[in-house]
């Protein structure tokens, strides 16, 4: 059995199944890390990706709309780790800052 350091943001609307997140979490013994965010490390035999999302897809009831994120170090096919992060439940949304930022007005479109 090997072990991964996992981050996690979740998020499941108001009506998400709360309950059975926290028991699965409580059973990894994740650290909570703010809101919305944990850490733990995660036991798994070959391909944490995979197991990751099955095990938390056996023990949670996801709607549409259920998003979590995950952070890990991965091993690319060069040998040489990295981190990386992705959606293993949902998809990401616009980002709600979209449009803050000051654009060039000195374009002359035509």
């Amino acid at each position: 059995m090997k072990t991964q350091s996992v981050w996690m943001s979740y998020d499941l609307g108001i009506k998400g199944d709360y309950p059975g997140l926290y028991k699965w979490l409580d059973t990894n013994e994740a650290k909570e890390c703010g809101n919305s965010v944990t850490y733990f490390k995660y036991k798994f035999s070959s391909d944490v990706m995979t197991e990751l999302i099955n095990d938390l897809q056996e023990n949670i009831e996801f709607k549409n709309g259920d998003r979590v994120y995950a952070i890990f170090k991965h091993k690319n096919n060069d040998g040489k780790i990295s981190t990386v992060g992705k959606f293993i439940i949902g998809n990401r949304k616009a980002s709600p800052w979209e449009g803050y930022a000051p654009i060039d007005e000195d374009i002359l479109d035509q």
